[in-house]
């Protein structure tokens, strides 16, 4: 065995050990995590509830199917269109940052708005709640039914946004994991390489080979 295959075949020793990729991983997606949620600013949620009332010529069945109809139509322009003037915010904003959602088994309609601002996002989801019952009970006298409000939103104690230390951990997680698939993939490429090594003769060998034939 010639001094070049030996070479080849033993390792650096100034190669990092395999785990110093993984703490790598962890530390730089942690680093990148906590930044994020440190520069992103906090979002605040609030709820408004509306609740539609059957009248003497209607059930519960279609108070419960206006409702769904009540929920789908929220956010349309013309609801907002009014909400916007006591929400104090651009319909765009009102569009982007309100949804609505209703339940299966009450006639229940749940208006839900997001901002970074507390007071807002309470003013947002009564203000768009205001709106939708005012446009619903225009038509009370043909559908029987009579949207309330059932509970006005109001405004949020703490933020729904994920804080810097949910997005470090998120991000340490995702550091790790991707660490792990890079250690799962290298030790691989380094077997073929000393194999493919191991395989090519040295200069020395060569010329031996050659003398002798």
């Amino acid at each position: 065995m010639t001094e070049n295959t030996v070479r080849a075949s033993r390792p650096s020793s100034r190669a990092f050990p395999p785990w110093s990729l993984l703490a790598a991983g962890v530390v730089a997606g942690g680093l990148l995590g906590g930044a994020y949620g440190v520069l992103t600013p906090p979002s605040y949620t609030a709820t408004s509830y509306v609740i539609a009332v059957p009248a003497d010529k209607a059930d519960t069945a279609s108070a419960q199917g206006f409702a769904q109809a009540y929920g789908r139509v929220a956010t349309q322009l013309a609801v907002l269109g009014d909400a916007q003037v006591w929400a104090g915010v651009p319909v765009k904003t009102l569009q982007s940052s309100v949804q609505t959602e209703t339940s299966p088994d009450a006639p229940m309609v749940a208006v839900t708005a997001t901002s970074p601002h507390r007071l807002q996002a309470a003013d947002m989801a009564n203000a768009v709640a205001r709106s939708l019952i005012r446009h619903a009970n225009y038509t009370k006298a043909d559908t029987n039914v009579e949207l309330l409000q059932f509970s006005r939103a109001l405004k949020p104690v703490a933020a729904t946004s994920a804080s810097s230390k949910v997005t470090g951990l998120v991000g340490a997680s995702a550091g790790g994991l991707l660490g792990a698939l890079v250690l799962l993939v290298r030790p691989r490429r380094r077997v073929e390489e000393a194999a493919v090594q191991a395989s090519v003769p040295g200069p020395a060998v060569a010329a031996d080979a050659h003398g002798q034939l």
